[in-house]
């Protein structure tokens, strides 16, 4: 096993920046694109990752140390499509700068040993899983939706690499 919680959580602390680097100040053209229907666009990932914040990482990491009998708590991956609203970006990414901070916060006054790390919660669909891996989740869950962004940019000029398509990677779906 690979999982380290200090090295997850040098990624976790540096997503926000990350995205805000990323996406601060685009024209919203390269916001509101997305991959047809059914799909996200980039303002829509980083409200996704804004309500994960709120109601699935800390929360389930809080029902495994709280002994871990109960199902975690139910996670809607679709929420934020409900509110959906003209938020300007930046203010969507200080949001999720403040909302990961404070999970972070959190995470480091209740994870205190290596021990806990083997603790165990019943997840709704797979059942008995470790404190550690729903952690290293969350980091592959921030280097999906990273993944996911670049991904949904690039397809915006996808007819326009012309024979260049061929050799980018990021366009091969």
């Amino acid at each position: 096993m690979n999982f380290n919680l200090a090295e997850a959580i040098e990624i976790l602390e540096r997503t926000p920046r990350s995205l805000e680097g990323l996406l601060t100040g685009l024209s919203k053209s390269w916001l509101t694109t997305n991959e047809g229907d059914g799909t996200w666009t980039v303002s829509e990932v980083i409200d996704h990752m804004i309500e994960s914040e709120r109601t699935n990482w800390i929360p389930r990491v809080e029902t495994i140390l709280n002994g871990g009998q109960n199902t975690f708590p139910q996670f809607d991956r679709y929420a934020h499509l409900t509110d959906a609203t003209e938020t300007p970006i930046e203010k969507k990414l200080d949001e999720f700068k403040e909302t990961r901070s404070n999970s972070l916060s959190r995470l480091k006054q209740i994870v205190d040993s290596e021990a806990q790390l083997e603790l165990t919660g019943i997840h709704p669909a797979f059942g008995e899983v470790k404190l550690n891996e729903l952690l290293a989740t969350w980091v592959v869950h921030d280097f999906t939706h990273v993944s996911q962004i670049v991904r949904v940019m690039s397809e915006r000029y996808r007819k326009d690499v012309g024979p260049w398509e061929e050799y980018l990677g990021v366009l091969k779906r």
